[in-house]
């Protein structure tokens, strides 16, 4: 993986005393905790139970459902990094293009706000990808997209699920912060993308 001082600089492409570095510097604190979050989520000092081909598998997983290429290709080379074997890529590669959808989905409430209400697909792993993937990824890719399309229709259920599948509630919170903080990340380079220009 690409070794780097900073993953957002290095994916919207920010040299040193760049005009879009010097937009970056005015807000120090911001560009810290963005890093340190990263690290945090990626190569935390104690990983607990889920592990480094868990976090890459899943923050490529999502940056694909959010359709950034160049954010899913730098997890992909974490995921590599990993040492985790080709077919698990391939497996995260063939979800993220079976789970593809528009969004966001959900219901409210019944009410003045239910008008926004809009019917989307309910990913579930199919049975050759959830093989490669195995049961605790496949539960995760499946949370994953109700976090991202379907944010408003989160119930128990779906949180049991992922403790059928041998995640505990500390992982459960793990993967939850993974995929805010990609959504968090991509819009951020998106941003910054567009004012250079790309």
């Amino acid at each position: 993986m690409r070794g780097t001082a900073d993953v957002i600089d290095a994916l919207v492409g920010i040299a040193p005393g760049s005009p879009l570095d010097a937009i970056r510097a005015r807000r120090p604190e911001a560009r810290s905790q963005a890093q340190a979050t990263y690290h945090a989520l990626f190569a935390p000092e104690a990983p607990g139970a889920v592990s480094g081909q868990e976090r890459f598998a899943i923050a490529r997983f999502v940056a694909g459902l959010h359709g950034d290429a160049a954010v899913a290709a730098f997890y992909a080379e974490g995921l590599a990094a990993s040492a985790a074997p080709a077919a698990l890529g391939e497996a995260v590669d063939a979800a993220s293009a079976d789970a593809a959808a528009q969004g966001p989905y959900g219901h409210y409430p019944a009410g003045p706000l239910s008008r926004e209400n809009v019917i989307g697909p309910t990913y579930r792993v199919d049975a050759k990808t959830r093989a490669a993937l195995g049961l605790r990824l496949a539960a995760a890719f499946e949370h994953a997209h109700v976090l991202v399309f379907h944010p408003r229709d989160a119930t128990p259920d779906a949180l049991k699920a992922l403790l059928d599948a041998g995640w505990t509630t500390t992982d459960v919170v793990t993967l939850s912060q993974i995929v805010a903080f990609l959504s968090f990340q991509i819009r951020v380079v998106a941003g910054l993308s567009t004012l250079s220009g790309r």
